[in-house]
Order: C-alpha cells, then sequence, then structure tokens
C-alpha cells in the first residue's frame, strides 16, 4: 500500500520539508485503511519517548528500542534504560508497547565518532552518531520484520531533525525498511514531554550521554555559579 511505502518529498531552493505535515498525512491513510504498523522506534532516553510514545501509540504497534553506545558511563545507561522502562509500564497506551535493548559497547562509539572535543553539540561528530544509532536500528527493523523504524532523537531542540531525516531515509533504502520521517519537537512535542516528564517524575539528564556532550554540561553548569561570569552568559 501506498502508505506503507512512506517516502520524503523533496523541498525546492530554499525550502524546508514540513515533515510533520508528512507524517500527519500518513496516519491519516493508515487509521483510513484501518491498518496497525509495526514501528521499531529508536530510544534515547525516558523523556523523549515520552512524547512520541503518546503520538504514536494509536496508529502502531510499537516497539521501543533502546541503543546508545554513545552513553559513556554504564551506570547512567541503566539508570536511563529503567527509567524508560519503568514508563512504558505506566503509561496508558492503545496497543501495547514493548521494549527492547541493543548491545552496549561504548568502545563502538569511540571508534566510530571522532573525538570532538573542536566540535560542539549539533555538529559532524553528532551527525556521525546519529547514523551509528539509526544504522542499528534500521539493522534490528529488517531483521525483526518491522514496517518502519525511526527514532525519538528529534524531539530534542539541540538535535538536527532534517540530518536525522536525511540519514534515516538513505538508510531505509539500503535495509529495505521504510523510515518514518518526523520532527517530533513540532506539535508543541517537546513541551508536552517536559509535562509528562513532570507527571511521571522522570529523571531527565542535562547531556546528551558522551563524555564530549557532558564536558559541555559542566561547563555551562559552572557558568551559571561563577559570580564572575557577565550578566549575558548567565
Amino acid at each position: 500500500m501506498e502508505s506503507l511505502n512512506h517516502k520524503a518529498g523533496t523541498a525546492g531552493p530554499g525550502q524546508k520539508v514540513n515533515y510533520q505535515k508528512q507524517l500527519d498525512q500518513l496516519l491519516e491513510a493508515l487509521q483510513k485503511e484501518g491498518r496497525v504498523p509495526r514501528l521499531l522506534l529508536h530510544a534515547c532516553c525516558a523523556p523523549c519517548s515520552s512524547y512520541c510514545m503518546e503520538y504514536l501509540a494509536s496508529h502502531f504497534h510499537i516497539t521501543m528500542f533502546f541503543y546508545n553506545p554513545n552513553i559513556s558511563e554504564a551506570a547512567e545507561y541503566e539508570k536511563r534504560r529503567l527509567e524508560l522502562t519503568r514508563l512504558i509500564g505506566q503509561m496508558p497506551f492503545r496497543y501495547p508497547v514493548e521494549i527492547i535493548s541493543g548491545a552496549y559497547d561504548p568502545q563502538e562509539f569511540y571508534e566510530k565518532v571522532p573525538d570532538r572535543r573542536n566540535d560542539r553539540e549539533g555538529g559532524e561528530s553528532c551527525f556521525q552518531c546519529y547514523e551509528l544509532r539509526l544504522q542499528a536500528a534500521a539493522q534490528a527493523a529488517k531483521n525483526g520484520g518491522f514496517d518502519f523504524f525511526s527514532t525519538t532523537l528529534s524531539i530534542s531542540p539541540l538535535k538536527n531533525a532534517a540530518k536525522l531525516n536525511e540519514i534515516g531515509g538513505r538508510l531505509a533504502e539500503e535495509y529495505g525498511v521504510p523510515y518514518l520521517f518526523s520532527d517530533f519537537k513540532k506539535k508543541n512535542g517537546y513541551k508536552r514531554s517536559i509535562e509528562l516528564s513532570a507527571q511521571y517524575g522522570l529523571y531527565r539528564q542535562n547531556y546528551c550521554g558522551c563524555i564530549f556532550s557532558k564536558r559541555e554540561a559542566l561547563e555551562r553548569n559552572r557558568k551559571r555559579i561563577n559570580p564572575f561570569t557577565d550578566a549575558g552568559n548567565v
């Protein structure tokens, strides 16, 4: 069916693809067909997953795929994984949501993503991290016979939705599983994730996961508490 071969449209020069509009159209088509496809949704953490699951669980049978070798500390990784598991067990869904975990191997991240000490969050090394996690999701979706795969990462204001969708579309062609194009921060998605985090008492980390983002978070915190920091940076 046409709706199960979801492809991103192309934009003209200077134009942006409206991923939210495309997703709305897909969900409307699925509803008309009475189809409930299987979606493998890569999850970075419980707060980002909260709105994405609430939004999509009326249209898909969702399996959350927790795969984040970028998280530098095992204790932090486990804390986020358990928090997502707890949230799935507590949130009400029209269709049950499951969770599976990929292998946790930070060395894989360090081998495939270069040290970004001179590259702030949102730079080229982050794009390589997107690719690492989305490629694992695409492979898992293919192995599991899923109808779509996607990621919760686009809900974050610090994540580049256009780049995520570009990578996802390319991997969809490579692995033969359609990518669910999206920008979950739209329709107040990020705001709703904050509300749900408060409602369920979720742990909200202040960095993406890798040692580089943690350094940046520590630096931001240092500037906030430094009494000699100028007012413009407080």
